[in-house]
């Protein structure tokens, strides 16, 4: 029974090794044949590779932190967010209340001028509490990690380094330990360094150059349970815990704290979240969208190959005829097609590969630059593994349907025919596959078409300023100015103000403190003086405060609808005013003049003195959608003494400029450099990139579906050229009979594009209404903006453009069946 079994282990084996080598051998006696086939293949599989390994790379792979299923986010709801800053009191007692975390942690991105090392230097990095690595799970690769003892009011400041850094200015010396190093004209010591890249990006950390203890950060308002100032946290669940448990836990201390301080917590509670869903829950639809185009791709490449390996199974009749015939069975024939096939499949799965790889660093530079996760991306194991699946699955896929028609042939039909056989049902198999070629490459051009409608709507949205000509940038001020007088700060702010004024190509500027346009939020609570003062802050109605100066409306471009805006009089001597956007002054002031009316903001007084108009704050396709959208300006100009230290470590300012906004860049740094050597000009962007970025995700994906879909396309132009040239090529003898009966060249040019064009409408007609339900699934990820998912404009011109690429793509065999000489037609035959 073993040696049997043995036995039949061994014929197995060599008669698949007979397979591949006779199938090699057909291979290579059609070399045209062979090298187009895997060439269209290497195309579908590459890409699918590329795509599967951004996907692997930012959804799949697990976070590169020990025991990742553990860390969480942590955030504050509340009315207007459902991911809020945290204030860090309320932290403070979240960590030392909280029973389901082995370890939480809180951090803010900060940005560090560093001086006394050459030229100044801005470095970004974060304040962390103590325990933030630990949490993670990194450690230094050199040196400590923070201590609770660094992180207290009053301990002398520390800080950790990146390896970059500690190579870049300390030369990797091991001695780096305990030096001190000036940030913002204050001495840190060097405690540890922290390895070069730390896969974390939230909107809260972002990894830098320094890392220093969050209490070290002089700002007053980390002792305020009303002030949340940026700060987000991330914990570590204790083992055996779930999701569930460590958020009832949370909410559980956040109900006891909205009891013990009602002003300043009411109507909060805690959110937790999956730190992998916190990185990558923005992006996943668009990826998985992309993910599933690019199946299409693939898709459209078998069809592409099956159709080959059809026709040329016709030209190869005759021989499965007489292998038939000497006793081959249907089992042994479809098996050596199948091998055949998977040859063609393996070979464009190895050349695939390396167009993936090519086309990964491809994707990688086209990536939006807020893509988490972007450094992992690569071709490892999975990656491969998948590579090597679907190159199998695709060589059985499309050899499938050629095997099993080339399978069982009629042996008397044949041999008569001298392998000349073709048959109706032949050629209905070829028009299936063109349908589904078509089918598949419109629903990609409607999914593409629609991304660049939306993107066209939302340039065309009015973001409620001009972006054209303007120019953003931060000012890191001399570290000295931190200890100077609040005349002194105000006299440097006057200065700074002059000198940008004075700039060639810089027409106007204004400071921009607090808000500023789609990109950075601060919000305050206020209340209108009058009515009846809400019990606990938490009830006070909140505002998007832009803290700016008398130009800033001119600098923006934002229109004035009423009243006046501020004035050089606006200062720290004269009455606080306020101006409101048209969205606060509709909804709290209706059907009266907001003009004369009062508002109450932080304590302060101030008198509406103008009306705006609304700015886009969250985007311009979420900002409608956004609870919070009321706005207010205050006058940086009239701010107290005590707010000037804050803005003694620099300010960011907003410019309009004469022409390109970037050509002004170097007479604006050179002319700060010349006010002051130690001032320092960074984080340089257009207004225009600013919108742009916006919509890097939406750019993105309509970048990749419209690639995928002129693949899809190019393919089925090929697919239906390819068929209808083979269709004529079978049927000359039947055209030559038609010629010589009198039908003229113009039938036969009608027969043949007819014959094409109903294989192409049919298959725009399947590719409709399987547009409808991938537009409908685009629609419920809000992947869509002012267009509906079934709009007709789209499916239209997708339409009749596709319809036209297939009647062009059937002319040229038309052409040559019209060339056919009846002679010599009926001669051959």
């Amino acid at each position: 029974m073993y040696l049997l079994a043995n036995y039949r282990r061994l014929t197995h084996m060599h008669n698949l090794l007979q397979d591949v080598r006779y199938g090699l051998r057909m291979l290579a006696r059609n070399p045209g044949f062979s090298i187009v086939a895997v060439l269209t293949l290497a195309l579908g599989i590459g890409a699918n590779t590329a795509l599967f390994s951004v996907v692997n790379g930012v959804l799949l792979n697990p976070l590169p932190f020990p025991q990742p299923d553990q860390l969480v986010t942590l955030h504050e709801k509340k009315p207007n967010f459902e991911t809020g800053a945290i204030p860090y009191l309320n932290f403070v007692d979240w960590q030392n209340q909280n029973h389901t975390f082995s370890s939480i942690a809180i951090s803010r991105t900060a940005i560090f001028i560093l001086t006394g090392m050459g030229e100044t230097e801005r470095l970004r990095g974060d304040f962390v509490s103590a325990s933030f690595f630990q949490t993670l799970g990194v450690k230094p690769i050199a040196g400590r990690d923070l201590t609770p003892e660094d992180d207290q009011f009053g301990a002398a400041p520390v800080a950790l380094i990146s390896a970059s850094l500690w190579k870049r200015k300390f030369g990797g010396s091991q001695d780096v330990l305990g030096k001190m190093i000036t940030l913002g004209g204050q001495g840190y010591t060097i405690v540890g360094v922290m390895p070069a890249s730390i896969s974390l990006r939230t909107g809260s950390f972002q990894y830098g150059d320094i890392y220093a203890p969050i209490r070290v950060w002089r700002n007053p308002a980390l002792r305020n349970r009303m002030a949340a100032l940026g700060l987000h946290g991330i914990g570590r669940m204790k083992p055996e815990i779930t999701l569930a448990q460590a958020t009832a836990d949370l909410k559980t201390i956040a109900a006891n704290l909205a009891a013990a301080y009602p002003d300043a917590n009411r109507d909060t509670t805690a959110n937790v979240l999956p730190m992998k869903q916190s990185m990558v829950g923005r992006v996943q639809p668009y990826l998985l969208l992309l993910m599933s185009a690019v199946g299409f791709v693939l898709l459209i490449a078998c069809v592409n190959v099956a159709n080959l390996l059809l026709a040329r199974s016709t030209g190869r009749a005759r021989e499965f005829a007489i292998r038939a015939a000497l006793g081959a069975g249907r089992g042994r024939v479809i098996r050596q097609l199948l091998t055949e096939s998977t040859l063609l499949a393996v070979a464009g799965g190895a050349l695939g590969i390396l167009l993936a790889a090519w086309g990964t660093q491809g994707a990688i530079g086209l990536l939006p630059a807020a893509l988490p996760r972007a450094e992992e991306i690569g071709l490892d194991g999975r990656v491969l593994i998948f590579a090597g699946v679907i190159s199998l699955v695709v060589g059985i896929l499309f050899g499938l349907a050629p095997a099993l028609k080339s399978a069982t042939p009629d042996l008397h039909a044949t041999l008569k025919e001298s392998g000349r056989g073709t048959t109706r049902a032949r050629h209905r198999v070829h028009a299936s596959f063109v349908v589904m070629e078509m089918a598949l490459a419109l629903v990609l051009l409607v999914g593409a078409g629609l991304m660049i409608r939306t993107l066209a709507r939302l340039w065309s949205v009015d973001p409620g300023f001009e972006s054209k000509n303007v120019l953003t940038f931060a000012v890191g001020f001399p570290p000295g100015l931190r200890s100077a007088s609040p005349a002194a700060v105000r006299s440097h702010l006057r200065q700074l103000d002059h000198r940008l004024e004075s700039t060639p190509g810089v027409e106007t500027a204004s400071i921009s403190w607090g808000a500023f346009p789609m990109s950075s939020e601060d919000d305050q609570t206020f209340w209108v003086e009058g009515q009846p003062k809400p019990k606990a802050q938490t009830e006070m109605p909140l505002g998007l405060d832009y803290i700016v100066e008398p130009d800033y409306l001119k600098v923006m471009g934002i229109p004035l609808r009423r009243g006046r805006f501020f004035t050089e009089r606006d200062d720290e001597r004269s009455p606080m005013v306020v101006v409101v956007d048209d969205v606060l002054a509709g909804k709290f002031f209706p059907h009266q003049n907001p003009i004369g009316q009062r508002l109450n903001i932080d304590d302060m007084k101030a008198e509406i003195v103008g009306v705006v108009g609304h700015v886009k704050q969250w985007g311009l396709d979420t900002d409608d959608a956004n609870t919070l959208r009321a706005q207010f300006y205050l006058c940086f100009r009239q701010f107290p003494d005590e707010t000037m230290p804050r803005a003694a470590g620099g300010v960011v300012v907003v410019v309009r400029t004469a022409g390109t906004p970037l050509g002004a860049v170097e007479s604006i740094r050179r002319y700060l450099h010349e006010m002051n050597g130690e001032q320092l000009v960074y984080q340089v962007e257009t207004m225009d990139e600013i919108i742009s970025d916006s919509l890097a995700a939406r750019r993105f994906s309509m970048l990749l579906l419209g690639v995928f879909a002129a693949m899809a396309v190019l393919l089925a132009s090929v697919g239906i050229y390819g068929v209808n040239a083979y269709l004529v090529g079978q049927r000359t003898h039947e055209i030559g009979v038609r010629m010589a009966l009198g039908a003229q060249r113009r039938d036969v040019l009608r027969l043949v594009i007819g014959q094409g064009a109903r294989m192409a409408l049919a298959g725009v007609g399947l590719g409709l209404v399987a547009a409808l339900g991938l537009t409908r699934l685009m629609a419920s990820n809000s992947l869509l903006y002012g267009v509906s998912a079934s709009d007709p404009l789209t499916f239209a011109a997708v339409a009749v453009g596709l319809t036209a690429v297939a009647l062009a793509a059937s002319y040229i065999p038309a052409r040559r069946a019209t060339k056919v000489e009846p002679v010599i037609a009926l001669r051959e035959e």
